[in-house]
């Protein structure tokens, strides 16, 4: 064999070797991102399973890369101890699942309401989650040092290069791990088998190194590959300390810098689960090319040291200039929302978008700090420590990381805010330069240099101090929602913080508007001035308390999920029957933000009855085990990465525990930036785990979900609405009698049902999260679920015709609200019967073109205009479908007889005559003439406009499935759908047809 032969297969074998580590690194952060998504199922919130699943992996592998760095000396086959770790690893894998689940579930049935005790309760959380992740993190740990010192024993050469290609190699495949878990595995497979699939990654790399290693010639039992430098000061045990305290002091400080730049930029991209992975990926990347910048110079460089003391400093000051940087991005994100188009292209776009502004403030500093390990552990083996130093400083690196976690969350973030932190980072850094630099220095080369360099680097970090200043304003805009920007010249910034798990900050607006805003997103807006319109967001958090009670009046005990403005706590608390009312919220700063809020929330901070928990959800219930007859539930949107945990078949089966046996629980589902698919999700959810439900509308923003954990729902009793604490408050959004409560009924379990088993889409999940994957693409698309407030009662009342628990009543008496079409239709449709009745129009809420109708029919009808038979249709037709679906039998009586006198009767033709039968049996109710009506008018052919053989066919299927008539409901479907519907059919019919489709009753 030529000695070229020779070197091109060594290289091809090394070659291979890092491709291994490749997998084994994109395998590696699929383990730390679904882990995440574990732990923060158990631990109540994303940022403190980051910072527990960030400190325990690095723990782990700190303390399997001290094992290797130990003992590795003493084993002679270590790549074979490779391919054992590997095996091992993609065993635990595929066994975490169901060790998860079983562990989960007995601490919080038998273990947690035993412990009782918070700070308890908080530990053996944090202990169990350590534990179940632990034992992987120790082997992940061990991988490298075990390929690094395999590999160097293997090919002695250029250790240097070998070294920084390995770091590069894990690195790159990490960073594209993450990418491909977050973004596909784990909405293909759920996350179970997106971590088998990383498990099965592990046994195949495990199987083929062994592989490897059995063709492989002898290998070397040490390496040794650079001659012992006896003349070198650098050989003292005391500098081998210092470099790996070196290793410590950079690892604190890059972790600093990603807990920091996380949540700054979050500001810009969203709080997402799909952004923190992007996030995430861009630090990973600048890592991974500094590494592979600096294998082809590391085994050049003259002066390693003072190199290492350069790049530290270009990384310190690097740092310093993303605070600079980051104002910027807010423009360019703002230029991104409005451009780019609202499609799935455009989302894709936005994405890769996203991730050039996250590479863009994180890629030049990580781009340092990827060369920093590879240089730290080259020059301690050229200095003679062996292979040991690989696992060290892997180890000691590992260490600086868990430091740099903890101190950011719990330390830097609060105490120091985002500046604060990342000027501490950044100073870290440049000190240990400055050492290096200092120590580098020989005695007999002037300290001009140094001095210089010292000199600058402190004016830029007092500059950066004293100068550089992060717009609030902008911070707290949400511009990637939107694309819009807070001016201050309209806004006052009452309160910003950085909290432990989110950005908290309270704007009010000129007109009297605060807005109470979470990362930038507005959780909850109140108008503050006396006398003023109030807001959509009023609506939604007075009713999410006040129509619970209607249906548990005798309700004593109650819990709220979520503080956001307290105006939902302080509603619960206006009923004096009322005793007791926790109020869980995670974020310090939300409690601290809410008091602005008062005098409108004031009894949330001083009724005797309240009290505010800053716990998440799952703890507190777990922790203090009660029960309670009502449970309000009010989270943020469900893109907000850990959110849409609180929309899981899991989280509702936990729930039910802590509810008394005629207790109700209520969901706030927003309706706008998600889809309705998504929202069946949520329902299906639900309902597998309550027996009963129904769906109300706040407006056509928001809905509820009041679910009962045993029995029926019963029907509503509206005497607290004259609870004088909230009568005033109710007239004040125009909720004053139990009609203004009934009309925004959607449904219930039992009516909805066939509708929502109609939809493909699985049940919301913690472990097939489609929640979690799929908001943040709905937010961008600014899609909406609006339509399923109204759906169910327009063009006819199917709801009140096929859901047997809609309440009667005897004359409809609506209060419009701005905020909720229905209302307006409702109270038009009151001031079109009083106009047939009175022969004025009492009010001005009726569109102009329906008075307009409503004038010219009775003007015909008394002889004083004519009109020809498809002008009277067209003005019968919108006049019946705007009266009928809202108002009751009755009032319908001076409509119909105005329809019979006159010429009304003697003009008609036959053919209207039909369609004004049909109309009466409508608003009749009377489901038998509903039927024969709508099948003998579409059997009849003619000329029929696509919107009336609409009409037709809804009210033919709503007559025919409210006699149990699902036969001939489903033979006008059949005949008929292709003629009335493009595309997807209307929610209605959707609903109709899965009625009629399902089993006879």
């Amino acid at each position: 064999m030529s000695d070229k032969t020779g070197v091109l297969m060594t290289f091809n074998k090394r070659s291979i070797y890092f491709f291994i580590f490749t997998l084994s690194g994109f395998s590696g952060l699929i383990y730390e991102s679904i882990w995440t998504h574990y732990l923060k199922l158990f631990l109540g919130h994303a940022a403190y399973a980051q910072t527990l699943v960030l400190a325990i992996f690095m723990g782990g592998m700190a303390i399997g890369s001290w094992i290797c760095s130990s003992y590795s000396g003493r084993w002679k086959n270590l790549l074979l101890g490779y391919a054992i770790t590997e095996g091992i690893i993609g065993l635990c894998a595929l066994l975490f699942h169901t060790a998860f689940t079983h562990t989960i579930e007995l601490s919080y049935v038998s273990i947690l309401p035993w412990l009782g005790n918070p700070t308890a309760v908080t530990a053996f959380k944090w202990t169990i989650s350590s534990l179940m992740i632990l034992p992987q993190s120790i082997l992940l740990g061990m991988t490298f040092p075990l390929m690094s010192s395999g590999i160097l024993r293997l090919f002695p050469d250029k250790p240097g290069k070998t070294v920084a290609l390995l770091y590069f190699s894990n690195s790159i495949g990490a960073a594209i791990g993450v990418l491909t878990s977050g973004f596909i595995l784990i909405s293909l497979v759920g996350l179970p088998w997106t971590m088998g699939i990383a498990g099965l990654i592990n046994i195949a790399l495990a199987l083929v190194v062994w592989n490897l290693i059995k063709t492989s010639p002898p290998i070397a039992e040490s390496f040794n590959a650079l001659p012992r430098q006896t003349d070198s000061t650098l050989q003292n045990p005391t500098w081998y300390r210092l470099f790996l305290l070196a290793s410590l002091v950079t690892g604190t400080a890059s972790f600093i810098y990603e807990i920091g730049w996380i949540r700054m930029l979050s500001l810009v991209l969203g709080a997402s689960t799909h952004a923190f992975e992007l996030m995430l990926s861009a630090f990973i990347l600048g890592l991974a090319f500094g590494g592979l910048w600096i294998q082809r110079r590391i085994d050049q460089v003259a002066n390693p040291v003072r190199y290492l003391a350069q790049v530290q400093l270009f990384m310190g000051l690097l740092a310093l200039s993303t605070l600079l940087l980051y104002g910027n991005t807010f423009e360019v994100m703002q230029w991104i929302v409005k451009t780019l188009p609202k499609t799935d292209g455009g989302y894709a776009l936005f994405n890769l978008s996203s991730s050039a502004i996250a590479m863009g403030i994180m890629l030049p500093t990580t781009f340092c700090a990827g060369m920093t390990l590879p240089l730290i552990t080259f020059i301690l083996i050229r200095e003679g420590h062996g292979e040991r130093s690989i696992g060290a400083v892997y180890a000691a690196n590992t260490v600086g990381a868990i430091i740099g976690v903890f101190f950011a969350i719990h330390l830097g973030m609060p105490i120091l805010g985002l500046k604060g932190l990342i000027t501490f980072g950044a100073s870290l850094d440049i000190a240990l330069g400055l050492a290096l630099l200092w120590g580098s220095a020989q005695a007999s080369v002037s300290k001009r240099l140094p001095v210089m360099v010292t000199m600058a680097c402190l004016c830029a970090i007092a500059g950066t101090i004293l100068f550089v200043r992060l717009d609030l304003f902008k911070m707290g805009s949400g511009v990637y929602r939107q694309g819009e920007l807070t001016a201050p010249g309209q806004w006052e910034l009452l309160y910003s913080k950085d909290g432990k798990t989110a950005t908290v900050s309270n704007f009010l607006a000129k007109n009297g508007m605060l807005s109470i805003r979470t990362n930038g997103k507005p959780d909850a807006s109140v108008m503050m001035n006396p006398g003023a319109e109030p807001l959509s967001d009023e609506l939604t958090m007075m009713l999410l308390g006040v129509i619970p009670m209607t249906l548990h009046p005798q309700a004593t005990t109650a819990a709220s999920i979520g503080l956001g403005s307290g105006m939902t706590s302080h509603t619960l608390l206006c009923n004096p029957k009322i005793q007791h009312l926790d109020t869980i919220e995670i974020e310090k700063g939300m409690i601290e933000a809410a008091n602005f809020f008062r005098p409108r929330v004031e009894l949330v901070y001083s009724d005797p009855r309240s009290r505010i928990r800053n716990e998440d959800a799952k703890t507190f219930f777990s922790t203090y085990n009660k029960k309670y007859d009502l449970i309000v539930s009010e989270p943020s949107n469900p893109w907000v990465s850990g959110v849409a945990g609180l929309f899981s078949e899991e989280f509702y089966r936990l729930i039910k525990h802590h509810m008394n046996e005629d207790g109700l629980f209520v969901q706030w589902v927003q309706l706008y930036e998600i889809n309705v698919e998504l929202v069946v999700s949520v329902l299906k959810a639900v309902s597998a785990n309550f027996s009963d439900y129904a769906v109300y509308a706040a407006h056509r923003g928001d809905m509820m979900i009041i679910a009962r954990k045993n029995g029926l729902l019963p029907e509503p009793d509206y005497s607290v609405l004259k609870v004088p604490a909230l009568a005033a408050d109710l007239h004040r959004i125009n909720v004053d009698n139990g009609q203004d409560i009934a009309i925004r009924k959607i449904g219930s379990k039992k009516f909805l049902a066939n509708f929502i088993a109609s939809y493909p889409i699985r049940a919301n999940s913690d472990y097939y999260p489609v929640l979690d994957q799929n908001a943040a693409r709905s937010r961008y698309l600014v899609d909406s679920a609006h339509v399923l407030t109204n759906f169910t009662h327009f063009p006819v009342p199917a709801c009140e015709m096929l859901d047997r628990s809609m309440q009667q009543r005897e004359r409809t008496n609506i209060s419009p609200n701005r905020y909720y079409e229905k209302t307006q239709e409702s109270f038009a449709a009151m001031e079109l019967r009083d106009y047939f009745q009175s022969g004025e129009f009492n009010a001005s809420y009726s569109p102009t073109d329906l008075k307009q109708k409503a004038q010219l029919l009775k003007q015909f009808c008394a002889g004083k205009t004519t009109l020809n038979q498809g002008e009277r249709l067209g003005i019968v037709f919108n006049l019946a479908v705007s009266m009928t679906p809202y108002l009751v039998p009755s009032e319908l009586d001076s409509f119909w007889k105005t329809l019979e006198s006159g010429g009304c009767a003697t003009q008609i033709t036959p053919q209207e005559r039909q369609w004004y039968n049909l109309f009466k049996a409508v608003g009749n109710r009377d489901a038998s003439r509903m039927l024969d009506g709508a099948r003998t008018l579409l059997a009849g052919g003619g000329d029929i406009s696509p919107i009336a053989r609409k009409y037709l066919l809804a009210a033919g299927m709503t007559g025919a499935l409210a006699q149990g008539n699902k036969a001939d409901a489903n033979q006008l479907w059949t005949r008929n759908r292709r003629a009335v519907t493009s595309g997807d059919a209307d929610l209605l019919f959707r609903l109709l047809a899965a009625e009629a489709a399902g089993p006879q009753n």
